[in-house]
């Protein structure tokens, strides 16, 4: 059924006319042209689709439009403010934490939810806040390093 759904997207606000069961993922990507944020197994497994939703990490491929009525959501494209990036995606160039980087939006999006909720994680918690959001080149080391150092620069550890 279409319906108006209106929310708050990377700071602006967002009227949309789409299907209410449409996912996130497609609204974002197809109907406003922000593809950051990427399409990896549908099924939530991956993380790659990740985006905030009220501050916390959310898999837009399983997350309905209708979901998303009256809330506020941020891409990756919505996390660097004037101009400048956000700490997080200074990190990730700094640490060299992406390879191919389809996975990397996910990655930071998820990251800043977590450092959200835990300003000074241990290595441990950053392994296990990021153990569903899945690098298939293999830079999960790095991740780790950046996300640490990202924390420090925002005044955690």
């Amino acid at each position: 059924m279409i319906e108006t759904i209106d929310f708050k997207l990377n700071g602006k606000s967002v009227s949309l006319s789409v299907d209410s069961g449409r996912m996130l993922l497609w609204g974002l990507r197809t109907d406003l042209g922000l593809t950051g944020t990427k399409y990896g197994c549908g099924e939530s497994l991956c993380g790659a689709c990740t985006v905030l939703i009220n501050d916390e990490a959310v898999r837009s491929c399983i997350t309905s439009m209708k979901e998303v009525q009256g809330k506020e959501v941020i891409t990756i494209e919505g996390l660097a403010g004037d101009g400048k990036l956000h700490p997080l995606q200074d990190a990730f160039i700094a640490h060299d934490a992406m390879q191919c980087g389809y996975c990397t939006s996910g990655m930071i999006l998820n990251a800043y939810a977590l450092l959200h909720k835990t300003p000074r994680p241990s290595e441990a918690q950053i392994i296990e806040g990021m153990n569903d959001n899945l690098c298939r080149c293999g830079a999960h080391k790095r991740i780790v390093q950046a996300i640490k150092a990202a924390a420090e620069q925002m005044g955690g550890n």
